[in-house]
């Protein structure tokens, strides 16, 4: 009975010529072309057969032109669905590295578009007519900022280090205290880099205690440089010691040592009243002395994936020279949104512009006033199975920056006596844009910190849709 059911079926499986025919998939053929759309109708027809033959019966439902059609069109949007999406970030982590870290400002928006779509002067010396290196695009503006000599940008600040290393300190020892052999996001860590750069590891003092002494003790004809590395992901509390900058300069300087010192998270503007205290400001460091910085572009300096390198030009000026600068160099696009970017800084208006910075400077008391005005917004679109509660909690920074601060914030919990939290997580994370939330002791937490207010109606529209 069944055999001849089957065969019934598969008698009822249309031709593709008859799918191309149906409105909706007629119209992905004008929009994708006529040989995705056939391909995709094969590989489904071909799908129900099987299914039908191997006795399944969802697939008895499928042979149906209605049915078809509409699983057509739902394949056909998955897979031409971009793989790289904009996404709503509702965790409250500001620097959120699987979301892409630092958004960009609008200024490096605009920048950015203006060289997108056309032809720029990556290497093109405008005043003379003659070739120019890329390298030298922001390093005025940089020095403006930083108050450094010269500098240079590549693609992160992994790249920076290794760079450093590889060209002032291949075959030489690199002086670096034991409790600043870090390893960061990915696998890097500090002792692996330096190897890989050729450079000589002299590790000196331990882990929670190093003194002034140990660096002196170090100094030897093979030293190339002093390697002051800021744990940026990690803090070490309690019995500790540690030189300070002014200390280590002087030592280094008096023996001809250059000290280069990782900031890592790039931090250009003084966040103390807003309880950010440990992290270094790459100005501070350059005006104390140091021979060069490095950092990141995307953490709280707000702007696209870089590494900048800034000081000395005696030091930047072998760096360029590098045969390997080129595999770490970036493109328009990166100083198109970096130059935009620090335009910010230039004006004295990084705190109002930079994304990052406008987060992390949001007061507790606004953040409850908008959280309120969200939650009057948004329980009339609700089910009546569903509740919100408000209460106090905490943002991060995130992106291996500021380890321990956490900035004050109002949580907007969401219930629901139809879906457990995460499945509440999993329908928001499905919506269109997608709505990535925070999930702890089974609740689905949301921090509008990092929502963007331009983002708020989508959020509402998301969240409303997900818990029908």
């Amino acid at each position: 009975m069944r055999q001849s059911t089957h065969q019934a079926l598969l008698r009822q499986i249309p031709a593709v010529d008859q799918v191309l025919l149906r409105p909706l998939i007629a119209a992905w053929v004008e929009r994708t072309g006529r040989s995705l759309v056939v391909s995709e109708i094969q590989a489904l027809l071909q799908e129900v057969r099987d299914g039908i033959r191997s006795g399944d019966e969802t697939y008895d439902r499928a042979v149906g032109m209605d049915n078809l059609e509409l699983i057509l069109d739902q394949r056909l949007r998955a897979r031409l669905r971009p793989q790289l999406l904009p996404v709503i970030n509702a965790t409250g982590v500001i620097l959120h590295t699987n979301l892409g870290r630092a958004p960009l400002s609008t200024g490096a928006q605009e920048s950015l578009s203006a060289v997108s779509g056309h032809y720029a002067n990556l290497e093109f010396d405008l005043a003379t007519g003659e070739r120019s290196y890329r390298d030298k695009l922001l390093e005025g503006l940089l020095g403006e900022i930083l108050g450094s000599e010269a500098a240079t940008v590549v693609n992160n600040n992994a790249a920076a280090v290794f760079l450093i290393l590889n060209t002032l300190a291949s075959g030489k020892e690199v002086v670096v205290s034991r409790g600043e052999l870090i390893e960061i996001g990915g696998s890097f860590r500090i002792p692996d880099i330096l190897a890989r750069s050729g450079a000589v590891l002299r590790e000196v003092g331990t882990t929670n205690k190093t003194r002034i002494q140990d660096y002196e003790a170090a100094i030897g004809r093979d030293t190339a440089l002093f390697l002051r590395v800021h744990p940026s992901n990690y803090r070490i509390r309690g019995f500790t010691e540690r030189p300070g900058l002014s200390e280590l300069l002087d030592l280094a300087h008096r023996h001809e040592v250059p000290v280069v010192e990782d900031i890592g998270s790039g931090l250009l503007a003084d966040l103390s009243r807003f309880g950010i205290t440990e992290e270094p400001i790459a100005q501070k460091s350059i005006t104390a002395g140091v021979d060069l910085v490095c950092f990141s572009g995307d953490k709280l300096l707000g702007g696209p994936q870089a590494g900048i390198i800034a000081g000395s030009r005696k030091w930047i000026e072998p760096i360029r020279k590098n045969p390997l600068m080129r595999t770490y160099r970036v493109e328009k696009l990166i100083y198109g949104a970096l130059e935009g970017t620090l335009a910010a800084y230039r004006a004295g208006r990084a705190l109002e512009e930079i994304p990052v910075l406008m987060m992390i400077s949001i007061s507790p008391e606004e953040l409850q006033r908008r959280s309120r005005r969200f939650v009057r917004r948004l329980k009339p679109r609700l089910p009546a199975s569903c509740r919100i509660e408000l209460f106090k909690g905490h943002s991060v920074v995130g992106g291996g920056s500021c380890p321990g601060s956490e900035l004050p914030t109002t949580l907007l919990a969401l219930e629901s006596a139809r879906y457990r939290a995460h499945v509440i997580e999993a329908r928001l994370r499905s919506q269109s844009p997608p709505v990535i939330l925070r999930l702890e002791e089974d609740r689905a937490l949301l921090d509008l910190r990092t929502v963007f207010p331009s983002q708020e109606d989508l959020l509402l529209s998301g969240i409303a849709h997900a818990l029908e």
